[in-house]
């Protein structure tokens, strides 16, 4: 035993130490897979106290087991750590305010509170074990309302009093009705009996008291085994509105826990596969002055009926979906609540309507019909649940966000014309739009100056010109303070980690002002090292597209020939910016590579972020199409002007990136020698169903779409060297996918394939050793088998 656990020993020792060897850079796989303990703990999460004296964020300065809340004062230009007594009493980061901003309510804790804004006293409306939520403004700013377990209560802000609105239970409970037998018996014995007789009239007298006393209650409503979500009460008081979810239950699937605390074999029910019946979604109106329940009328959707184009590749399949609602999302009132609109998806993600409601009967009236015969996405729009939505000043008219052009933007529409308005334009995008304090100006995000650029803007309440408010090329994201004087900026570039800024905001400025930075968060070992600026480029692909990339050159001096494509994850993503990349453990992978002479290019390929529409959805019905074909097209670009030998190519990736990685060596064997696959999808159909319905629909309905897609049907073409590498754990794309793809292998006869495990990490690593033994796995195999070492 001793024999063989000093052999295990000295092989990981030699493994390590020969990849090491072949490593020129001044960085180690080891040093770099160290993650945050080696490049610095960023700053996240930044809101500012209510007067918009300080600004809190998380940060993990002293590289402690975990963040901690900080705090900077504008006032004194200085940064504390908070303890947990001081964090405890803070308000909360989310919640609502009252028309004048006056008030501001929020749930911590499990309880709720109200602050005054101006001199931020505090009030607990509750201290109960147990947890209520969701608080919000009802009865015209006099009381407030929050959930406590399923049901709604009030809060009247004057007299204290709580009040429950709703009751929510699962049935009746009915009275046994009696057999016929038993019917005669009952009649008979009062007939007989004038005790009997005289007791039942004094019960009946009392149950008309008692029905009488439920009238002061509130109206049980009657659910099932349904779910309730997202109740709330409108401005006025009156409506209750609630939606009723009847989820389907579907087989689970089992990830074993091999390494366990307990010594024993430990399962884990995980989610289900792709092809789910769709849950039911109903929104009821609760009329709490009328004392009565209906459900919301949505038969004249637009469109409801119908049938997705990709049918007609089964013309001897009935297509059925009889119910095509999806989640409803709102109401959204407006301040004075008398106006609702809603905000509902198809269960096919082909449609997205908007809707003004009716709360006194339950009817809508078509608003906005967005449909697309892909997916409904892209930022601001939802697809899984509701998108960027809100009333306008004028109270005609609410804003929303469409790919109506082919990019999210900006837009108004008056709900008594219909009349659409589109605020901004252009081929870039609209992050997180909000409305000034004044209603008379917009705030954004975009990405107008180029597609890896996000810049802070704002702009005229009616559209018109877009100012732009931070200078700084890279990524800001920014907090305003809540009088809009100042922002907090989380900023990045390409080769420099995020740090925390503040500056004042240039609307109120005549003289522009350079950000004010708040925290230093990189490491000495991380600031020793010169971090390589990727170049932003583009190349044609074959269908005459342009595609953006980042490109890592090394000196002429020590370029071996050789190349690496990286593939990011998620598909829907974004990584060729001027950022600091989600990717940073893989940036300076890059850093290594290019060091030891690899010239490495990363592909934001179809289906990426940022792009628009077209970009979006151009991996619809055929994952493996475009998107591969982009990465092709990457190596073709690396042979033909940056003198790369194409014998001499790798490509590697995690998630999305793996499967792509796993279609390569598959299908395009004469583009790519070796690839190293990272927590792959080997089979789409053993996928999750949100994420995979939408792009490929289902298995049962788009068949083909799967076959094409999913590599487990190409592994027959694998002929360079493949890695594979997976957690055992793994809770999103199951470690299940590559053992079956592993014994597909197997049977083909396939020996130039290696697969290394994790029996501990999930699909997102977390300890350095797994993360240092994976790439240097990666490391190793594109030095043998593209530089022969």
């Amino acid at each position: 035993m001793k024999r063989t656990l000093l052999y295990t020993f000295l092989f990981l020792s030699i493994f390590t130490a020969l990849a090491q060897k072949n490593n020129t850079s001044s960085l180690s796989i080891k040093q770099i897979m160290q993650g945050d303990d080696f490049v610095g703990h960023l700053p996240s999460n930044p809101y500012w106290s209510l007067d918009g004296k300080n600004i809190y964020f998380d940060w993990n300065p002293e590289n402690a087991f975990s963040d901690s809340l900080y705090v900077y004062s504008l006032e004194t230009g200085k940064t504390n750590k908070l303890s947990f007594e001081e964090q405890y009493k803070l308000p909360a980061e989310n919640g609502s305010f009252n028309s004048d901003k006056s008030k501001k309510i929020y749930a911590k804790h499990g309880d709720i509170f109200i602050a005054e804004v101006n001199t931020g006293k505090k009030v607990q409306i509750t201290a109960t074990k147990d947890r209520e939520s969701n608080p919000h403004f009802t009865n015209n700013e006099k009381e407030i309302a929050f959930i406590k377990g399923k049901n709604i209560y009030t809060w009247n802000m004057d007299t204290g009093t709580i009040e429950q609105i709703t009751d929510f239970q699962e049935k009746e409970k009915k009275e046994e009705k009696r057999s016929e037998k038993d019917e005669w018996l009952y009649k008979d014995q009062l007939a007989l009996f004038d005790v009997l007789k005289e007791r039942k009239e004094k019960e009946d007298l009392s149950d008309v008291f008692s029905e009488k006393e439920k009238l002061l209650h509130p109206l049980p409503i009657y659910t099932g085994d349904k779910t309730i979500y997202n109740q709330q009460i409108n401005p006025t008081g009156q409506y209750a509105t609630f939606l009723i979810i009847d989820r389907t239950e579907d087989k689970e699937t089992i990830v074993p826990h091999y390494v366990t605390e307990s010594g024993y074999t430990e399962d884990q029910k995980t989610r289900s596969k792709v092809g789910n019946k769709p849950d039911v979604y109903e929104l009821h109106i609760y009329d709490t002055e009328n004392r009565k329940t209906y459900a919301v009328n949505l038969k004249n959707l637009e469109g409801l009926d119908y049938i997705p184009e990709y049918t007609k590749d089964y013309p001897n399949k009935t297509y059925k979906n009889e119910n095509r609602i999806g989640f409803i999302d709102g109401p959204v009132w407006n301040e004075a609540g008398t106006k609702a609109v809603l905000d509902i998806i198809s269960n096919d993600y082909k449609d997205r309507w908007i809707v003004s409601l009716n709360a006194a009967d339950g009817t809508v009236t078509n608003l906005d019909h967005q449909h697309d015969n892909a997916w409904i996405a892209g930022p601001g729009i939802g697809g899984y649940r509701g998108g960027e939505l809100g009333w306008m000043p004028d109270d005609k008219s609410i804003w929303f966000q469409s790919e109506k052009t082919g990019y999210s933007h900006l837009y108004t529409l008056n709900t008594e014309t219909k009349k659409s308005k589109e605020l901004t334009s252009g081929d870039f995008e609209i992050y997180n739009p909000k409305l000034s304090k004044d209603k008379k100006s917009w705030y954004f995000t975009a990405n107008k100056t180029h597609p890896g650029d996000r810049q802070f803007y704002t702009m005229p309440l009616n559209g018109g010109k877009m100012k732009q408010l931070t200078e700084r090329i890279g990524k800001n994201d920014v907090v305003l303070s809540p009088d809009e004087k100042n922002l907090a900026i989380l900023y990045s570039y390409s080769n420099k980690p995020t740090e925390l800024f503040v500056m004042p905001n240039p609307v109120y400025r005549k003289n522009a002002t350079e950000p004010t930075q708040i925290t230093h968060s990189t490491t000495k070992e991380f600031e020793n090292y010169s971090w390589k600026e990727p170049k932003i480029i583009t190349f044609k692909a074959d269908d005459g597209a342009n595609v953006h990339a980042r490109l890592y050159q090394p000196k002429s001096e020590i370029k071996n020939g050789a190349a690496v494509i990286f593939v990011h994850g998620a598909g829907y993503l974004q990584n060729a910016h001027k950022w600091w990349s989600s990717y940073f453990r893989e940036y300076m992978f890059h850093n290594i590579l290019v060091d030891n002479g690899y010239t490495v290019l990363d592909i934001d390929y179809r289906a990426s972020a940022g792009y628009g529409r077209d970009w979006r959805t151009g991996i619809y019905r055929h994952m493996g199409g475009k998107d591969l074909s982009d990465q092709v097209d990457g190596a073709e670009y690396l042979i033909s002007q940056l003198g790369v030998d194409k014998d001499k190519i790798g490509i590697y990736g995690g998630s999305y990136g793996g499967f792509i990685t796993l279609m390569a060596m598959f299908n395009e064997a004469d583009t790519f020698s070796a690839g190293a696959a990272i927590r792959s999808v080997g089979d789409w159909a053993a996928y999750n169903h949100g994420y995979t319905a939408r792009i490929l629909n289902t298995p049962v309905t788009d068949s083909l779409a799967y076959r094409r897609s999913s590599p487990i049907y190409f592994a027959d073409g694998l002929e360079g060297d493949l890695l594979i590498l997976h957690g055992m754990v793994d809770d999103n794309v199951h470690f299940q996918d590559m053992v079956r793809l592993s014994q597909r292998l197997i049977e083909l006869g396939k020996t130039n394939w290696e697969m290394a495990v994790y029996p501990i990490e999930r699909h997102g690593f977390t300890e350095p050793s797994s993360w240092t033994d994976e790439y240097t796995r990666i490391f190793k195999l594109f030095n043998e088998s593209l530089l022969d070492k």
